[in-house]
Formats: structure tokens, sequence, C-alpha cells
């Protein structure tokens, strides 16, 4: 199964509140996006792993992914190394993506950063012809494949944006799918610990920061990236 779009995130929930306007938006479009969740969340305060996967499954399907999976690396604990890039580089040959959103290069959770820098060399080096790897749902060896672009969605920290995707048309969708995640955000009757997610005020700031960088670009709401490489076009008309 060949994607358009693969979104990937450190944490189940992390897709959905980075950019989870523009995979509405891009599936509306036709374009076929599948998510991959790097960890199950296990170590988050509030709710369970088992919780999370139920989570992510109604958030996938709101959001109208094609496919969802879960590479089950320790919360927390997996780190940018060997063992971890083949993993994820079996899974960008399988789904052979023309691009990848994936975690904030810099933020408040150090699982974030880490998702960011792993997925970003994974993406390299799935390109590279002398690295062999077998997907143990696939027969025989897997030809290489480097996505065209990797692009990484905003999260807790205000990071400078280099792109602003118009997602006006998609924010009910965006924060449907986000409090699919009925554990890990506002919730007046809920009594589990306070976490920095768990605010009303974090659960309004997903709709204003949205406002915000669509006031930017002016359109109502917008959703903000950082890119690795040059972004090429063929005419400043191209541009808006």
């Amino acid at each position: 199964m060949k994607l358009d779009i693969l979104a990937i995130g450190a944490h189940p929930d992390d897709v959905e509140l980075g950019c989870g306007g523009t995979i509405a938006k891009e599936i509306a479009n036709g374009k076929t996006v599948g998510v991959i969740d790097l960890t199950r969340g296990e170590l988050g305060t509030r709710g369970t792993a088992e919780t999370r996967d139920e989570e992510s499954a109604n958030a996938g399907k709101i959001l109208g992914v094609t496919v969802r999976e879960n590479m089950e690396f320790a919360d927390g604990f997996f780190v940018n190394d060997k063992t971890h890039q083949l993993e994820l580089i079996k899974m960008i040959r399988k789904y052979k993506p023309e691009i990848v959103l994936c975690n904030a290069v810099d933020d408040r959770h150090i699982d974030h950063g880490k998702g960011s820098q792993l997925v970003s060399d994974a993406c390299f080096l799935s390109g590279l012809m002398k690295i062999d790897t077998k997907h143990e749902d696939l027969d025989g060896w897997q030809e290489p494949w480097r996505p065209k672009q990797v692009y990484h969605y905003i999260q807790w920290k205000n990071i400078e944006p280099d792109v602003l995707i118009d997602i006006s048309g998609y924010i009910d969708q965006k924060m449907e799918s986000v409090l699919a995640y009925r554990t890990q955000f506002y919730d007046a009757n809920s009594e589990e610990p306070e976490t920095p997610i768990s605010s009303k005020n974090f659960t309004d700031s997903i709709i204003y920061r949205a406002r915000d960088l669509g006031r930017m670009v002016g359109v109502e709401h917008a959703e903000g990236y950082n890119v690795e490489r040059y972004v090429a076009a063929d005419s400043f008309f191209d541009l808006k």
C-alpha cells in the first residue's frame, strides 16, 4: 500500500494535535494518509496504554486515515539508534510516502525532539541502497525509498513556522479527533491528576493558535511546519 502522506508521532495524540487539520484536508482532497505512533503513551499520567489504543483508533476513524500502526517503542526511553532506525525504515519502505509529517524539532516533552530526529534520520537512511531490510508482512527484500519532503509540525513550544497550511473548514474535525482522547484532555468531571495538557486553557489554545497562524496568511485557521530542505516552486505565482 502506497501512501501520499505518512504522519508520525512519538505518542498517540501528537499527530492529531500537530497536523490533524492538514490530514483531514488532504484526505478530503483525495490523498491517502497513514499514521504511525512510535509508542503507546504508556507513561502518560492519565489513562493507560489500553485506553490510548482505543482512543487512537477512534481518532484515526474521525480523520479518515487509511492505516494506523504502533511501533511499540518504549515511551520516554526510546532512542535514535540503529535498531530503532531500521524498524522505522521498514515502515517507510512499506508505505512509500511522498511526504512525511513528524514531531516538532524541539519541544517540552523529550520524546518529541527525539522522535523528530529519529524520523528525519530514518527517512534519509531509507533511501540508501546498501541498507537491506525485510518487513514481516511483505515477501522479499524491500526497495529503497526516500520521501520527497519531511515536515515537522509544531507542538507545545511556539516555534516560528517555515510553512503554513490553510486548514479553514477542518478545525472542527481536527478538534473532534483530538477530543477522542478523552482521558488526556480537559474533562470537568475527571478525577485524574492534572497535567499540562488537561486544562481547558490548553484545549482552547489549539483553536486560538490555529486562528493566529491563519491570521498571518489571511485565512481562518492554519497549521505550521518547519522544513529540513528548501521547498522549490516553478514560479512565484505558485506561492500564495
